[in-house]
């Protein structure tokens, strides 16, 4: 810590002045952990006690009001942030007389790193936790059920996960790609169910037709209603006068892109062609910036790294960021004809039938369920721009 006129002052005793000790051997790595507890955990997080420290520091800006937030002492807090340093080799928090204690511009760029890498490998910790579970699971029942989906990145599977596993006992395997990639591996018979979205598009489109209807066939596959929400515009509170991507164009501002073939990315060509702007509006005089999940994309805007990108309402308030709708979009799971009525798809589309489902996705900013969620249906009845073509 860098201290300058301290208001508080370090326990007169029982704590070992470790900030210039270093690291033995050289300097910090870095360690990964898990372990077993109680019931399930909610969502993919990876605890830090350092960066909580850090966080409740900077909150309540000083070591008194850290402790109060963390339920634990001001000698505690002191000890621990004089241990991280320490650790790291490097001054963490800086107050002074009258002031609010702040991190140092290491503490503050670690920070933003450790949550930007954590928030980009979320799908992939969440996959892995899941895995681990699942091995005990299996462990513990014979009858153990496992329904594999690929799918296109969306915050409530993550629900229906927990949902089919507490609801149905049926463990739900996802694994994100964007749209067009699960629906190859649906396709390909690496998974059960995919997932995918489009907006909602009464009149044919050039651009989701293109890419989906290679991998939708009538005869060979159903979709089974799951749930609708909004995807909008994610800028910063400065840029709250932004309505739509002409003005993102217009100002120049650095917009961050999902990948090649996400239902997003789909999106967000299908509104430029409609405002008859070129894909390269959108990228403010730079390299193009792209994540894979939505929350990615409102952490870029949100630590300045972006200005502005597209994403579902949750991602955005997670982040306190302004959000200007675009489009409603349906979501949908992608099944094999055959296997529409396999006792695992038919225990998902009972759970998505239920009055929980619902209730979660009422909980979830931009988000409702589908008109009939968990109903079967056909290919060209749930997207009207899919046409065959007609035989002479």
């Amino acid at each position: 810590m860098v201290a300058k006129h301290r208001n508080e002052s370090a326990p007169a005793a029982g704590v070992a002045d470790v900030s210039k000790q270093g690291v033995a051997g050289g300097r910090a790595g870095v360690y990964l952990r898990y372990e077993f507890g109680p019931g399930e955990q909610d969502g993919a997080s990876l605890g830090n006690p350092l960066f909580e420290l850090l966080e409740a520091v900077t909150a309540g800006g000083s070591i008194s009001h850290a402790a109060r937030r963390l339920g634990t002492s001001y000698r505690h807090v002191w000890g621990s942030l004089r241990k991280w340093e320490g650790v790291l080799g490097e001054p963490l928090v800086i107050w002074s007389q009258g002031q609010k204690a702040r991190l140092t511009q290491f503490a503050q760029k670690l920070m933003w790193a450790e949550l930007g890498a954590r928030t980009r490998m979320q799908p992939h910790i969440e996959a892995l936790r899941w895995d681990l579970a699942r091995v005990l699971a299996e462990a513990r029942d014979p009858d153990f059920r496992l329904l594999t989906l690929r799918a296109s990145h969306d915050i409530a599977l993550t629900l229906l996960q927990q949902h089919l596993a507490t609801e149905a006992g049926l463990h739900l395997n996802i694994g994100f790609q964007g749209s067009v990639d699960a629906l190859k591996a649906l396709n390909d018979r690496q998974c059960m169910v995919a997932g995918f979205h489009v907006a909602v598009l009464p009149a044919g489109d050039p651009v989701f037709a293109a890419a989906l209807k290679p991998w939708l066939k009538p005869r060979s596959h159903r979709l089974i209603a799951c749930s609708r929400r909004v995807q909008g515009l994610m800028v910063r509170r400065e840029h709250a006068g932004v309505r739509d991507l002409a003005d993102v164009a217009r100002l120049g501002l650095r917009f961050v892109h999902r990948q090649a073939g996400a239902g997003t990315r789909m999106l967000v060509d299908h509104l430029l062609a409609q405002g008859r702007l070129a894909p390269e509006a959108l990228r403010g005089g730079r390299e193009e910036h792209v994540e894979h999940t939505h929350v990615a994309v409102a952490l870029c805007v949100a630590g300045g790294m972006a200005d502005a990108g597209v994403g579902v309402e949750a991602a955005a308030l997670q982040f306190g960021l302004h959000f200007v709708p675009l489009a409603q979009e349906n979501y949908f799971l992608a099944c094999h004809a055959e296997n529409i009525d396999h006792p695992d798809v038919a225990g998902l589309r009972a759970a998505l039938a239920g009055r929980r489902w619902r209730e979660l996705l009422e909980n979830l900013p931009g988000y409702r369920s589908a008109e009939d969620p968990g109903s079967v249906l056909a290919v060209e009845r749930a997207l009207p721009w899919w046409r065959r073509a007609r035989k002479p």
